[in-house]
């Protein structure tokens, strides 16, 4: 099988599982991966333990670096399995306290630095146009170290993630990539090439208006600000819906209307999207791999879609039993950190996206 998904640990590649599912989400904070091997006479290998280093590969092509987080080993009367599963370079910032420090006029770069490199993290590429000088950061004492480097990544209207060969990457989407594939439903069955398709709508977190509420400290050259406040629209919420958002890290005012951005279009992406199942991991026969960050074009006559959508997150799941096959979760393209880079051209919206758009109403 050309797209064996192997795990190499400890300088040896396993294989052949009887189950595997490999998660990746731009929004969730580390990704993950679960593989299952049924053992008639062999033995677990020794250098299968939690915490080993290891490599998530599809066929050749590197999808996940990471740690080993959880290993059952179970015999019974029906048989003897072995399970492990674990996450990629982020699991030690969600799991770990960052690093006590407090720095003033300090760059994106150097902040993340700070937070991550003390945890082992040396690969770092920030991703973006360009980035705010920060006029204080305080991490204090049991500050989650993911929490802390998501604030700072947020305050620039960006997110952080990992790459496969475990770079931390600070930045957003390119949408002036050109869509991967297409994805086609018709009730005649002519040409299409997905499992299933499912739409979903929200309105549960969705705001007409977001306000948020910011404070800088004084200095010996100023005094302190505590009146700052960014706000921001959804044009497409046509009945009165606010939301106050008391931030304590946005200590200006462009960094408050960052995050009332960041919160209305969080809001349009939960409140929309799209989960098709597809046959296998690649685009196509021999295309690259599926992966976040894609842009797909959707045609789709029972739903009335003809649009390009943004690829949130997949998971890949197969193993003996099961065929393989990919989930994956669109989402309304244009939307996701608005701000990480400068957009050079108009999106392809899909039609029956959500109405309406996302309003910054300026210095308040």
């Amino acid at each position: 099988m050309r797209d064996k998904v192997s795990l190499l640990i400890g300088g040896q590649v396993h294989q052949d599982w009887q189950s595997y599912e490999i998660d990746s989400d731009l929004m969730t904070p580390a990704d993950a991966w679960r593989v299952e091997l049924g053992l008639r006479n062999g033995e677990p290998p020794p250098t299968v333990r939690p915490g080993a280093p290891c490599e998530v590969r599809v066929g050749s092509d590197l999808v996940m670096t990471g740690r080993i987080d959880e290993y059952e080993h179970e015999i019974s009367k029906g048989g003897h399995t072995l399970s492990i599963c674990g996450r990629d370079g982020a699991a030690v910032l969600v799991d770990c306290s960052a690093p006590i420090f407090v720095a003033k006029l300090t760059s994106l770069s150097e902040i993340v630095a700070k937070i991550v490199r003390p945890l082992g993290i040396v690969k770092i590429r920030i991703d973006a146009a360009e980035t705010l000088l920060r006029e204080k950061i305080n991490v204090e004492p049991g500050d989650c170290a993911w929490e802390a480097l998501r604030n700072v990544a947020e305050a620039n209207g960006l997110w952080p993630w990992f790459a496969p060969d475990g770079t931390l990457i600070v930045g957003g989407p390119d949408y002036t990539r050109a869509p991967v594939a297409t994805l086609v439903m018709r009730r005649d069955g002519k040409g299409n090439n997905v499992e299933s398709l499912r739409r979903t709508e929200s309105i549960v977190e969705r705001y007409s208006e977001v306000t948020v509420l910011g404070q800088t400290h004084g200095t010996q050259a100023q005094l302190g600000k505590y009146n700052l406040r960014g706000s921001a629209q959804d044009s497409g919420v046509n009945w009165y819906r606010p939301k106050v958002v008391v931030d304590h890290e946005a200590d200006n005012a462009a960094i408050a209307r960052g995050r009332a951005r960041k919160v209305i279009s969080d809001g349009r992406i939960r409140g929309f999207g799209f989960v098709a199942r597809v046959t296998g991991h690649r685009i196509g026969e021999n295309g690259p791999l599926w992966e976040p960050g894609q842009r797909v074009h959707i045609v789709s006559e029972p739903h009335g879609t003809d649009g390009v959508y943004f690829l949130m997150s997949r998971k890949f799941i197969g193993g003996r039993d099961r065929g393989a096959a990919t989930t994956l979760t669109l989402k309304e393209d244009g939307v996701w950190t608005l701000d990480a880079h400068p957009h050079k051209r108009r999106h392809r919206r899909g039609r029956n996206a959500l109405t309406g758009a996302i309003i910054d109403l300026g210095p308040q």
